[in-house]
């Protein structure tokens, strides 16, 4: 196998080198991971659930931390209702070390804002813990080298949660690209769009300044470039990127005639007020009110500030071509304005061609109702209309022959069950796995090398090489294996 981090469950010697760990211990001598997590937002609960259901017997969550404190309390009271025996500590995120040194820490789960990621993943491995982060491993050049210069520096390791990799469908393109029956990978082209609910949710909360995400190039799309990366084994090179602000935001506004907008969705607009479906009233939803609006007065922190106001610095609609060590050229783009979510992906080889196309909201219907679901690939929906259908499609046609229909197994849960299994790989440890779907630092590095030299090409309308960034790591593998 390549590259698989070791997991929250310590077994052995624990390498910086980004290799496999073993096969989980035996049910009589697993081990309780003494687990820290900073960062109590919405990311946070899934970790949460499952320290406290199917993973209690290898991990414990020995404190939390965040800089709102009544956001770190919703989170302890919803350890008691899920049964925790004993309320879970805190402590201020600017005592993390001392709460690793002082508490035996062995993981720390990082849920922060991406701009923060490297500051608390340098820090935990300088205080002698391992580290398990969310997407992305951070937002630019310099947290990369400050990141790999401490995995190199301490001996501990780095875990990138991708969960799109376990996905069952995102797996079944895997296999076929990896069995060899489209041939040797010439082009990928990859078009992923982002629907009017879970879309515009980027340009109301932080992300929506660059300087705190890195954009949608990092945020977002370090999943995307991720999966190819590990879909066809191969490294990016090269990156040309184009894009803009064309939908959200102040002018594009005024542009549309959409008149004057609130700074934020939740207030009082009268109960003949008509709703606007792109407002979030965070009082509509009692995770939203009970995590946000009633914290907002530790930090000031709006959850729910209006899409068409000014200050947004990221891009809504992007375009890549990015280069590969191998050979293969992705085309990439994204919309987060679109009528409806999913994406489709194509890959063309020697031998014929892989298609998969994914609907996970069909329309946006529902979009004045309080209960409709911001992210459709996390929680699914049933939204359709009579044209498009929600659910997805992997179809493969080699040359001179008739396609055909790869079955797709989902399972229960998030991402089609696929955060089942990331979770089981995280608590249990992973054993071997044919399709290499554990992720490491060096996977995380290569997944935002896209975003990073994207962002820098389309500040200078030049394309950009990633091995001129300067990450502190050697991106390349050696030697690269495909399919032939």
């Amino acid at each position: 196998m390549g590259n698989t981090a070791n997991t929250v469950n310590p077994g052995s010697t624990v390498t910086a080198d980004d290799t496999t760990a073993g096969a989980a211990a035996p049910a009589s001598a697993v081990h309780r991971a003494r687990i820290a997590l900073i960062g109590t937002g919405g990311r946070s609960e899934m970790y949460i659930r499952a320290i406290y259901g199917k993973h209690a017997d290898t991990a414990e969550l020995v404190g939390l931390s965040d800089v709102n404190p009544g956001r770190v309390e919703y989170y302890r009271k919803l350890i008691q209702e899920l049964g925790g025996a004993q309320p879970v500590r805190s402590f201020e995120p600017g005592q993390l070390t001392a709460f690793i040194q002082d508490n035996a820490i062995e993981r720390v789960v990082v849920t922060t804002p991406d701009y923060t990621h490297a500051d608390y993943i340098v820090e935990g491995l300088e205080a002698g813990a391992d580290v398990v982060v969310e997407k992305p491993l951070t937002i630019n050049a310099d947290g990369c080298r400050r990141i790999t210069d401490a995995v190199a520096r301490t001996g501990r390791n780095v875990v990138v949660t991708f969960n799109y990799r376990y996905s069952p469908r995102n797996s079944a393109l895997k296999e076929i690209i990896q069995s060899g029956v489209i041939g040797k990978v010439t082009s990928i082209d990859f078009s992923w769009v982002l629907d009017t609910v879970h879309g515009a949710d980027y340009f109301r909360r932080w992300h929506r300044e660059k300087e705190n995400s890195g954009g949608l190039l990092i945020h977002k799309a370090s999943h995307h470039f991720d999966l190819v990366n590990w879909w066809i084994n191969d490294v990016p090179e090269r990156v040309y990127a184009s894009g803009g602000l064309k939908f959200y935001g102040d002018k594009n506004a005024a542009e549309r005639g959409l008149g004057a907008r609130p700074e934020r969705g939740t207030q009082d607009t009268g109960t003949d007020a008509v709703k606007d479906p792109f407002v979030l009233d965070l009082r509509e939803d009692d995770k939203l009110r009970e995590l946000y609006y009633e914290n907002e007065r530790f930090d000031g922190y709006r959850r729910d500030q209006d899409v068409f106001t000014s200050g947004i610095t990221i891009e809504d609609n992007l375009a890549l071509v990015v280069d590969y060590q191998g050979g293969p050229i992705l085309s990439y783009s994204l919309n987060a304005h679109s009528p409806w979510e999913g994406y489709r992906v194509a890959v063309n080889g020697t031998e014929g061609r892989a298609e998969l196309e994914v609907v996970e909201r069909a329309a946006v219907l529902n979009n004045t109702d309080k209960n409709t679901v911001v992210d459709p690939s996390a929680t699914p929906v049933e939204e359709e209309d009579a044209v498009r259908r929600n659910g997805e499609r992997l179809i493969v046609q080699r040359h001179w022959e008739a396609a055909y229909e790869v079955p797709i197994v989902n399972g229960e849960g998030g991402h089609g069950g696929g955060d089942e299994l990331l979770l089981s790989d995280l608590f249990n440890g992973p054993g071997e796995d044919p399709l290499d779907r554990p992720s490491g630092y060096l996977d995380g590095l290569r997944s935002v090398s896209v975003g990073i030299a994207g962002n820098e090409s389309l500040a200078s309308g030049l394309p950009v090489r990633t091995a001129d960034l300067g990450l502190g790591a050697d991106l390349r593998r050696t030697p690269v294996t495909r399919a032939q």
